[in-house]
């Protein structure tokens, strides 16, 4: 039998998959491997995996995607671990720096300075050994993941996207979901849902297991799985997905036509 070959993300907010695929035996049955966000999507353009939990904004660069489980990565408000950092008031920042690990959080805040702050910004790819607390004076970083609990106090000021999102739209945001390059046996998807609902419905249990090491610990990753995570990819997430993809193939045009 066919083994699949999934990448998923190697943050905490994927610590409940991971944990389901893992107690659920159905790691067992396929390929699974971590990555950051923005590899998951690489593998699941390039064929190099048939299922990811890759960035919303790397959809439409798939020949063909199925969206394949009803959970994704997603948060009705602040978010914690996606954010807009700086040491100087953000209406002197002109430059941002951008977090290369990400695809849909640095569109995120394209789409936020173009749509609602309505501010022009310089926007500058940091490479893989960026040093992310050396922005200086009128400059600030967008950081995703885990690291932003590292660093989130080395800056004085600091702006949540997902909650600059609900402020603008009213909706939730969702980062990542699970996404097939290709219709997968119904039987497999089926049992990988169910996989991924044994995780998400037993956070304090996930809380447990990896809770003693990382930069999130104890009942502060347990928080941020139950406040600032929101698993489920429900109706209004899936409004907001479209209305995110919209707005950026707006300005995707836009810098076409520059």
């Amino acid at each position: 039998m066919e083994k699949f070959r999934i990448s998923a993300v190697r943050y905490a907010n994927t610590y409940p998959f991971i944990y389901g695929l893992s107690e659920s035996g159905f790691d067992r049955k396929a390929i699974i491997e971590t990555d950051h966000p923005a590899e998951c999507a690489a593998k699941l353009i390039s064929g190099r995996s048939d299922l990811g939990l890759i960035p919303v904004a790397a959809i439409p660069l798939l020949k063909e995607s199925f969206i394949t489980s009803d959970y994704c990565i997603g948060a009705d408000g602040k978010v914690r671990t996606v954010q807009l950092m700086s040491n100087s008031p953000f209406d002197i920042v002109e430059k941002v720096y951008l977090d290369y690990r990400s695809v849909t959080s640095v569109n995120l805040v394209k789409v936020l300075a173009k749509k609602f702050w309505q501010k022009d910004l310089e926007w500058i790819n940091a490479s893989t050994d960026f040093d992310f607390k050396t922005v200086k004076g009128n400059e600030a970083v967008v950081l995703i993941g885990d690291q932003c609990f590292e660093l989130e106090n080395h800056y004085l000021n600091r702006i949540d996207l997902a909650e600059e999102w609900k402020k603008f739209t009213g909706l939730p945001f969702v980062f990542a979901c699970w996404v097939a390059n290709r219709r997968l046996p119904a039987g497999f998807t089926d049992e990988f849902n169910r996989a991924l609902s044994l995780g998400v419905q037993n956070i304090g249990k996930v809380a447990i297991r990896f809770g003693e090491n990382g930069p999130i610990t104890g009942t502060e990753l347990r928080d941020y799985l139950t406040l600032n995570i929101d698993y489920n990819l429900d109706n209004r997430k899936r409004e907001a997905m479209s209305l995110f993809l919209e707005y950026l193939a707006e300005l995707r045009k836009e810098n076409l036509k520059a």
